[in-house]
C-alpha cells in the first residue's frame, strides 16, 4: 500500500478536510495511486497526519462521490478504475468516451426494426401500436464493459446500419442523418443488477448499478429516442451543474 504524503496547514482558510481530499485526487489523477490500489483506512490516515476520524471520513467520502475511490464491503477501500463522467449536456456515452481519450466499441445484443412497445411509445408522444426501432448493446471503453444501452428510435430511423451501430455513436448517427437532439428529459437512479446484468458488466454480487432513463427530442418536439441504459458503478459517474432560479 503506497502512503502518500500529505502537508496540511492548519493556518490556511481552507478547510482540513477539503485540503486532504484534494492532495489525495491530485495523487490518484497523476498516477501514483493506480486502479485497483488498496487506499490507507481512515484509521491509520487520521494518526499519520493528526486528524480527526471525521475529518478524514468527509474527505474520504468526497473522493468516493467523485468515483475516485470505491468502497466494497469485506475488500476495503481501493482506488477506482478510470471513471467515465457525463456532463449534464445532451450527449451519447460514445461522444462521452472519446471527449475522454477512451476508444469505444460496441457489440449488439438485440435488434428489431419493428418492436411494439406501449411504455416506450407513450414516452416518445406516439401511438402505443407504433413500431419502434430496438437497439440492446454493450458498450466497452476499451475493453473494460461500461454499460448496456436499450434504446427506441422512431420508425423512419428503420434503416440505420448494425455496423455503424458498433463503430459510431448513436447521436452521431442521427446528427449524420440530419437528426439533432436538442432537449431530453432524463432519470437517474441506482439499484442492484439481476444475474444477466452481472455477467454483462462483469459485476460481482452487491454491486451495483448506475441507470438512467432518457427521453430526446429535436428542436421541433420531434420524439428522436427513448433510452433506458445501465452502467457500472465504477466506470460512470454524471456531473450536474444546479443554477438558482
Amino acid at each position: 500500500m503506497s502512503v502518500i504524503p500529505v502537508v496540511i496547514d492548519r493556518s490556511s482558510p481552507v478547510p482540513l478536510y477539503h485540503q486532504l481530499a484534494e492532495q489525495l485526487t491530485e495523487a490518484i489523477e497523476s498516477g501514483r495511486l493506480s486502479p485497483g490500489d488498496p487506499f490507507e483506512n481512515e484509521l491509520a490516515l487520521a494518526a499519520r497526519l493528526d486528524l480527526s476520524r471525521p475529518t478524514v471520513r468527509r474527505a474520504i467520502a468526497e473522493l468516493v462521490s467523485r468515483g475516485l475511490l470505491v468502497r466494497r464491503r469485506g475488500v476495503g477501500t481501493t482506488v477506482a478504475n478510470e471513471v467515465i463522467h457525463r456532463r449534464d449536456e445532451l450527449s451519447s456515452l460514445y461522444d462521452d468516451l472519446v471527449r475522454r481519450g477512451v476508444t469505444p466499441s460496441s457489440e449488439i445484443l438485440e435488434i428489431d426494426r419493428a418492436r411494439i412497445s406501449p411504455v416506450a411509445s407513450a414516452a416518445m408522444g406516439l401511438a402505443e401500436d407504433t413500431p419502434l426501432v430496438y437497439l440492446r448493446r454493450r458498450r466497452l471503453a476499451g475493453t473494460v464493459p461500461a454499460a448496456v444501452l436499450t434504446n427506441y428510435l422512431p420508425p423512419h430511423l428503420a434503416d440505420i446500419s448494425e455496423d455503424d451501430l458498433r463503430s459510431t455513436g448513436l447521436y452521431e448517427i442521427l446528427r449524420a442523418r440530419g437528426v439533432r437532439p436538442t432537449v431530453a428529459h432524463q432519470v437517474i437512479g441506482a439499484r442492484r443488477p439481476d444475474p444477466t446484468e452481472r455477467r454483462l458488466l462483469g459485476l460481482s454480487r452487491g454491486d451495483p448499478l448506475l441507470t438512467m432513463t432518457r427521453r430526446a427530442y429535436d428542436a421541433q418536439g420531434n420524439p428522436v429516442e427513448y433510452g433506458d441504459h445501465f452502467y457500472r458503478y465504477d466506470q460512470y459517474a454524471f456531473e450536474v451543474t444546479v443554477h438558482e432560479r
